[in-house]
């Protein structure tokens, strides 16, 4: 295998949870570029028609799967979809996440619904769409991948209400560590990216701030936020055999923010 064919994807199967989402449709878009089918799966049809477009004209096949990926039974629904009509799930994106401009909350105050919410949209949904799949994976014994999408308010603190947020993303953080020791010896990789903030309409209310966002481009020595184009290069690379020997570990999409800190 020639140096650059490590980073192929083809005849891969990807599974992209939040497909339908600003990251998880650019990821999806790339991992089709690389020869990935991709199956994406969101809660709206709508977002999961637009993705599906992307991946079709990048010159692949993609599935899209309406599923809520904080329960059980409909995120193993669909991994049972993905194995049924492309046969296998080779390699698992979680990209379900954000929320947190939505509510911010002092931390002596922050009220416990909008505590679980965020747990459960960014913690939670990361756990029950990765279970069903490993057991595929473990099952069909050929190993796989697994790439979470983490921030870097997991290492983080910021003066903005966050405590939620942090908390769930410093959690999905060290899963990818624990997840990476306990599937080793199952070839199974998990890796994560660590993005600072991505220009998405998710984090849209925030960026509007003038102050706001000249408060964080100044930290950041490369002087902008993150764009989703940022991050396909480095998951291309952590989900192919390029990264074959490189697993638990966090990548920083950051522009040089976690290294001032």
């Amino acid at each position: 295998m020639g140096d650059l064919e490590m980073f192929s994807l083809k005849g891969r199967v990807a599974m992209v949870a939040g497909g339908g989402g600003a990251i998880g449709s650019a990821l999806a878009e790339a991992f089709a570029g690389a020869g990935a089918r991709v199956a994406v799966l969101d809660r709206t049809q709508e977002s999961l028609d637009a993705s599906v477009q992307r991946i079709v004209a990048a010159g692949s096949e993609g599935l899209a799967i309406v599923a809520d990926v904080t329960r059980e039974e409909s995120a193993e629904g669909a991994v049972a979809q993905i194995v049924e009509h492309f046969g296998s799930v080779d390699i698992l994106v979680n990209a379900v996440g954000g929320g947190a401009g939505k509510v911010l909350h002092p931390a002596q105050e922050y009220p416990r619904a909008d505590w679980d919410w965020i747990m459960e949209l960014n913690l939670r949904s990361t756990l029950v769409a990765t279970q069903p799949v490993v057991r595929h994976m473990i099952e069909r014994g050929h190993g796989g991948a697994i790439l979470n999408i983490s921030s870097v308010r997991a290492n983080l603190g910021i003066n903005a209400g966050y405590s939620a947020y942090v908390a769930a993303k410093g959690a999905i953080s060290s899963l990818t560590r624990q997840w990476a020791t306990e599937w080793a010896g199952n070839g199974i990789r998990v890796n994560a990216l660590m993005p600072t903030f991505v220009d998405t309409p998710q984090v849209a209310s925030l960026l509007a701030d003038p102050t706001f966002k000249a408060g964080i481009v100044g930290r950041i020595p490369l002087g902008r936020v993150g764009e989703t184009r940022d991050l396909t290069g480095p998951a291309i690379f952590l989900v192919s055999d390029a990264a074959s020997f490189i697993t638990g570990q966090i990548l920083g999409i950051d522009g040089g923010l976690t290294a001032t800190q």
